[in-house]
């Protein structure tokens, strides 16, 4: 994994804004086949969206690029149309835990935001054995990202890849005996996926919104519940991570891409000691938005391992306001000065498109946001070397 050694290097969280063409599939259903052949338009639409994004990313000043997640339907249950084990329930709608107490206090708002969560959202219920049953989407993934990247000037590139904690995160266990079954066997699952990437020769980056999600929820119950809650999940994604280099891993945790007030979210000091036992290099938590910028703070007292890089969101999805290359500056500094500017790579806080159809900022302004993280790394290069 690069390091920032000579300038502070850019990157970003994965999921970036379809292309309308993309999008269009994505409505009609075309882009996520099960047992049928992919559609021979969808993928040629795909690839020629892949290679146009990772030029975009390189001509926007982004050095450690992705794909895009354009292959994939969602940031996480576009597992579920890979591993066998579960059966949706449309009919059963289990009430949404991951949104704490916001659900209660902001319920207008919500409703707006996310309709669907208000009357309870399709239950994923694992039914048999969970196994990783079609490689055929990743390897399509590795191979379209790998050419799209060919004679494109990058430092590096990663694809993602959602943890096992926030896998079917509207999911209820009918199969196994214990919890810890159930968590392990989907690791087992998903490191099938981690391994595809890792030797592909590309990153991989780990993605799991509901750790820090779930926090609200389960706090209500007892602090003891959540850290045991929180510690099976750690230690079944370390377990589905065992063996890959934890320098070859980027682990993101975030606080939910919703644009809500976000006033349930986990504070990081308190899930901060679970973040830093995943067996990763790099470490990518939400830093510039409103509700986080202040947590700057956690990072004081050497809290950042040795050899470890800290990847902090300098611009967020939370607002169409475009960052200035001055604020983006000074966000980077601050983090250089407490953990070393070698250890620090300037990234987003969260993706700019969760589902296929989702934009969470117009894409005009998502690139706009991208130069600004680029002359900011710049500025702050100039300071700090």
């Amino acid at each position: 994994m690069k390091r920032s050694e000579k300038r502070i290097l850019t990157t970003h969280l994965g999921s970036l804004v379809r292309p309308p063409e993309l999008r269009a599939f994505a409505q009609s259903g075309i882009d996520r086949p099960r047992e049928a052949a992919p559609d021979a338009r969808y993928e040629e639409t795909l690839i020629q969206a892949t290679n146009e994004v990772v030029k975009k990313q390189a001509a926007a000043g982004i050095d450690i690029v992705s794909d895009g997640e354009f292959g994939k339907s969602s940031w996480s249950n576009y597992v579920l149309e890979r591993i066998s084990g579960f059966e949706i329930r449309s009919d059963q709608l289990r009430p949404v835990e991951w949104l704490g107490r916001d659900l209660e206090r902001f319920s207008d708002i919500i409703a707006r935001e996310m309709p669907s969560v208000l009357t309870g959202r399709p239950t994923e219920a694992c039914v048999a054995p969970i196994e990783y049953r079609d490689h055929e989407p990743i390897r399509r993934a590795i191979s379209n990202f790998q050419s799209a990247l060919k004679g494109v000037a990058v430092e590096e590139a990663f694809l993602t890849a959602v943890a096992p904690a926030s896998t079917a995160y509207d999911g209820i266990n009918e199969y196994y005996k214990t919890e810890k079954e159930y968590m392990f066997a989907l690791a087992e699952a998903l490191r099938q996926e981690y391994l595809e990437i890792w030797k592909s020769g590309l990153l991989l980056q780990v993605d799991d919104a509901v750790l820090a999600n779930m926090y609200d929820h389960l706090v209500a119950q007892s602090p003891e519940r959540y850290r045991e809650w929180a510690q099976l999940r750690v230690d079944a994604l370390n377990h589905a991570l065992r063996d890959i280099p934890e320098d070859r891993v980027r682990y993101h945790v975030c606080f939910g891409s919703w644009h809500v007030p976000h006033i349930a979210d986990a504070p990081l000091e308190e899930i901060v000691d679970f973040i830093m036992q995943v067996r990763a290099g790099a470490y990518s938590i939400e830093a510039a938005n409103p509700r986080h910028e202040h947590e700057w703070r956690v990072w004081q007292n050497g809290r950042l391992p040795k050899g470890k890089i800290l990847i902090p969101g300098v611009i967020t999805h939370h607002t169409i306001t475009v960052e200035h290359p001055r604020l983006v500056a000074d966000r980077i500094v601050r983090y250089a000065n407490l953990v070393g500017p070698e250890n620090v790579i300037a990234g987003t806080d969260c993706g700019f498109a969760q589902l296929d159809v989702i934009e969470r900022v117009p894409e005009p302004v998502m690139w706009a946001k991208f130069e600004a993280l680029a002359e900011g790394a710049a500025l702050a290069s100039k300071e700090l070397f």
